[in-house]
């Protein structure tokens, strides 16, 4: 059961990192010189790494839903269990590495917004679009907690197929 409830919360937080990111948006009025005001609107899709992210995160969630009914679905019938948790767990490492993908690259990019990079002569933006920041921030922040849990899950899984295995 506590594979269940790690799963239902690995769903709850990948979707709510999914809808703080797909609804980060902001349009601010830009000095450009030659101009005045122009202005520009800052969202997600502007960023690959930020699109991939919820790629990513959207994959967890929909796996987190495929593996609870799986897991629901293997408590009726236990003959079914080690195969099918061997599956699940080996599933729960690729998923894991797929959302610490997602979660450096925005992590990265997040960075560069607050900071800039004084060698490439990016400026930082966080200053201008701070709550298109604040909402990427919290996505970032919760997709952090995914991956927790699914490193949870990750040693859930494995020390509960360590206790199967016979005692001689």
């Amino acid at each position: 059961m506590a594979e269940v409830a790690l799963r239902v919360l690995l769903f709850v937080a990948s979707l709510t990192a999914v809808v703080l990111m797909v609804t980060s948006k902001q349009t601010e009025l830009i000095p450009f010189p030659p101009v005045g005001l122009v202005s520009n609107t800052s969202r997600f899709t502007d960023t690959p790494a930020f699109v991939y992210f919820v790629a990513a995160l959207s994959t967890a969630g929909l796996y987190s839903i495929i593996t609870t009914l799986l897991s629901i679905s293997a408590l009726s019938r236990p003959g079914y269990t080690k195969i099918l948790a061997l599956y699940i767990v080996a599933m729960d490492v690729v998923m894991l590495a797929i959302v610490a993908a997602a979660l450096g690259t925005a992590a990265g990019v997040a960075y560069v917004g607050i900071q800039g990079n004084s060698h490439t002569r990016w400026t930082k933006i966080c200053n201008i679009y701070d709550t298109f920041c604040q909402q990427a921030a919290g996505a970032i922040i919760v997709s952090s907690f995914a991956a927790t849990l699914l490193i949870l899950l990750i040693l859930h899984s494995v020390f509960t197929m360590y206790r199967k295995i016979p005692k001689y």
